[in-house]
């Protein structure tokens, strides 16, 4: 049987590009850029409560390397370095070999150093911590949002989240293009890393969307001090939606569903052509879906009579219902 540490030395050792010292002894040492602060971020990925234990093991670690990325782009930051911990309920090398190589891929195509972790024993999941740069004071924050400006966000939105309702057998009529584009976005999301560094100069504030775009948002607009107005017509979709806005499971799925892993973020009216032409330019589309107001209380979506939609901002809480 393969032991924990010729395990590690053979998938958990890729080369490095900017790093001083990587795994292998107690502690990776790296050396940041000068004038440049570190962001650092990390995540926890439990089988069964963020993803199916049985998904492709490739795909998990394109998700598991790709999430992490995201909180980057949201930053503003350069993405460096990742740690890995690794818990196995059993060893089985196919699957480790395909995890490390989906791991990989997503990392080598941001240039971003795998740089030690640790692997046991016990029940599936994933401790990922990543280590950023920004040049000093350029970090985008979910602090910096102010009345009267525009709110936008890339991409599509509720595409992760149809991927999850055809995999619990909520849609099994969906067509077999929308339901392949689905469960890519849902297994295999893009972090928008470059949009994050151009929106340095642009952006006020700026989230990525994790847990559903209202709930993001709502991070946003408290750690600003602000509230909103959102134009439901406006928010983006795909064609792979099989209902559109007046229908409850589009709703939940668009505002509410969490893992597009989009970027939501705040900035000057004044910026919109210089948005507008970086959307053009780029490889994602950013679309204007309303504009921040001063009353903190205030969270308004109108539809396309002008009329408020009830839908609720709250997002996925782990621990909903626990003791």
């Amino acid at each position: 049987m393969t032991g924990e540490f010729a395990l590690i030395r053979r998938y958990f050792h890729p080369p490095t590009r900017h790093t001083l010292l990587a795994g292998g002894d107690d502690a990776a040492l790296i050396v940041p850029q000068m004038a440049h602060e570190l962001a650092l971020s990390t995540d926890l990925l439990v089988g069964g409560q963020h993803f199916f234990p049985d998904m492709d093991p490739h795909r998990l670690g394109q998700k598991a390397a790709a999430v992490n990325l995201s909180d980057m782009a949201a930053m503003g930051a350069t993405p460096r370095w990742v740690l890995l911990g690794l818990t196995l309920s059993s060893f089985q090398e196919s699957w480790v070999a395909a995890f490390s190589q989906g791991f990989r891929k997503i990392l080598d195509a941001h240039e971003v150093d795998w740089v030690g972790g640790d692997t046991t024993a016990g029940p599936l999941a994933l401790a990922v911590t990543i280590i950023g740069e920004v040049p000093d004071g350029q970090a985008l924050r979910r602090s910096g949002a102010h009345a009267g400006e525009d709110i936008w966000v890339s991409g599509t939105l509720g595409d992760a989240a149809l991927g999850l309702d055809w995999r619990l057998g909520r849609c099994p009529d969906l067509a077999p293009a929308a339901r392949d584009f689905a469960l890519e976005r849902f297994e295999c999301p893009t972090p928008r890393v470059a949009l994050g560094q151009a929106l340095r100069p642009l952006a006020s504030a700026a989230i990525d969307i994790s847990d559903g775009l209202l709930a993001d948002l709502g991070h946003l607009l408290t750690a600003s001090g602000v509230g909103a107005q959102l134009e439901l017509a406006r928010i983006p979709t795909s064609a792979a939606q099989p209902s559109g806005p007046t229908d409850s499971d589009w709703q939940r799925r668009v505002l509410q569903g969490g893992e597009d892993y989009e970027l939501c973020f705040t900035a000057p009216s004044s910026r919109r052509s210089q948005l507008e032409a970086l959307g053009r330019a780029g490889t994602v589309v950013l679309t204007r879906i309303g504009r921040v107001t001063a009353a903190p209380e205030e969270r308004f979506i109108q539809d396309e009579k002008g009329q408020s939609v009830a839908v609720s901002w709250r997002g996925y809480d782990h621990f909903a219902g626990a003791a």
